[in-house]
């Protein structure tokens, strides 16, 4: 194993506390930290230490890419490690997006569209390590009409109509396509109805919005979608086309390595409304929550549909002072509380906040008293 020093973007929505209080900085932090990057993405990649200076974990992958990812992933990913590991930490809402299928991917960009700055997928697992809160995937169109019918907005009445019909595309088109010089009121005047009803949640949801976003008629389109609470531990899976934002709370993230991201709104950032709406999927989710199983003593994994990741958690300590997992890929390691050391014949002690880099083909041991994430490939023999 090989440490790793991770960057901490800086993003506006990012909390002043959780990554500064968890890596025993000065708390609060001088500006908003939003997530701890752990991997080998190419805008900001980690870097291991070498006698000469950093070597960013990307260039050392490049380098020898059999060696580092094994014979397997190389040959199916390339020269570069396909998954990413975050710990996030929202203070704020974040955008409301949805993330393209590979074929897309591949083709936009080779096209040389600007939504598309790399030709990957990106399909992501959220693990809650507080409670979180997130808007994940469409409603059943029938609950939906009913909470847009109950604010007794008439403007609203061509959207009601469709989602009675079962139309979830028409509905979301109608609310992303809302005429620019009339969101504003829309907005309002859906904050404002929505104020004093209760029986579901999704109401307070778009008062707390419209206070971040008043003229962005995402505030409206999150009544649409499922509002999740997740407890520490529950996780949420984001295939290619469902529609999500996280709200606020801290999680870990596993992700295939990719920037695509269709925007729909709650953000200044570029939003492609007939892009967005060519990579949804309008199947309403009626489940959002992911569960995780055991694989061993103290360790449990939450099932990915994904081949470029596979995320674990290991529990040490008590009745569990050692976890032995036998891991056929590339790995990063991140302690969440306590300390624990990662053992692949080389090993690593790790204070909560910090994480390792192990190459494939080698059996990892982790022992110590705290909580560690593991992340690594989940090709298919």
């Amino acid at each position: 194993m090989e440490p790793l020093v991770n960057p901490v973007r800086p993003y506006a929505w990012g909390s002043r506390t959780v990554l500064a209080a968890l890596q025993g900085r000065p708390v609060p932090s001088p500006a908003p930290e939003a997530e701890l990057w752990i991997g080998a993405h190419p805008a900001d990649p980690s870097t291991v230490t070498r006698p000469d200076g950093p070597l960013s974990l990307a260039a050392l992958v490049e380098a020898d890419p059999a060696g580092t990812l094994g014979e397997p992933v190389a040959r199916r990913f390339g020269a570069r490690l396909p998954f990413l590991l975050k710990l996030l930490a929202a203070a704020e809402p974040l955008s409301l997006q949805a993330h393209p299928d590979a074929e897309r991917a591949r083709e936009r960009h080779a096209a040389g569209d600007p939504n598309y700055v790399d030709p990957y997928h990106k399909p992501e697992l959220l693990v809650a390590v507080s409670e979180f809160e997130a808007l994940c995937g469409f409603r059943e169109p029938a609950l939906a009409a009913g909470l847009l019918d109950a604010l007794a907005v008439p403007r609203l009445d061509p959207i009601v109509a469709r989602l009675r019909a079962g139309d979830l595309r028409a509905a979301a088109a109608g609310l992303l396509g809302w005429p620019e010089q009339e969101r504003s009121d829309l907005v309002k005047a859906v904050a404002t109805a929505a104020g004093p009803l209760t029986g579901d949640e999704g109401y307070g949801v778009v008062g707390r919005l419209a206070g971040h976003y008043p003229d962005d008629v995402g505030v409206v389109v999150s009544l649409l979608l499922n509002h999740v609470r997740l407890r520490p531990g529950e996780a949420i899976w984001m295939p290619a086309g469902n529609l999500h934002a996280y709200l606020c709370g801290s999680g870990v993230e596993v992700m295939a390595t990719s920037d695509n991201v269709l925007r729909g709104g709650l953000t200044p950032k570029r939003v492609d409304v007939p892009e967005l709406l060519r990579v949804l999927r309008f199947t309403p989710l009626t489940d959002p929550l992911v569960r995780p199983g055991a694989v061993a003593p103290g360790v449990v994994s939450w099932p990915a549909r994904a081949a470029e990741f596979r995320l674990f958690r290991a529990d040490l300590g008590g009745d569990v002072p050692a976890v032995e997992l036998r891991l056929d890929g590339p790995r990063t390691v991140f302690c969440l509380d306590g300390d624990v050391v990662a053992d692949d014949g080389s090993a690593v002690a790790l204070p909560a906040g910090a994480a390792a880099f192990g190459r494939a083909g080698r059996p990892l041991r982790l022992t110590g008293t705290g909580t560690a994430f593991i992340a690594t490939t989940n090709l298919v023999p």
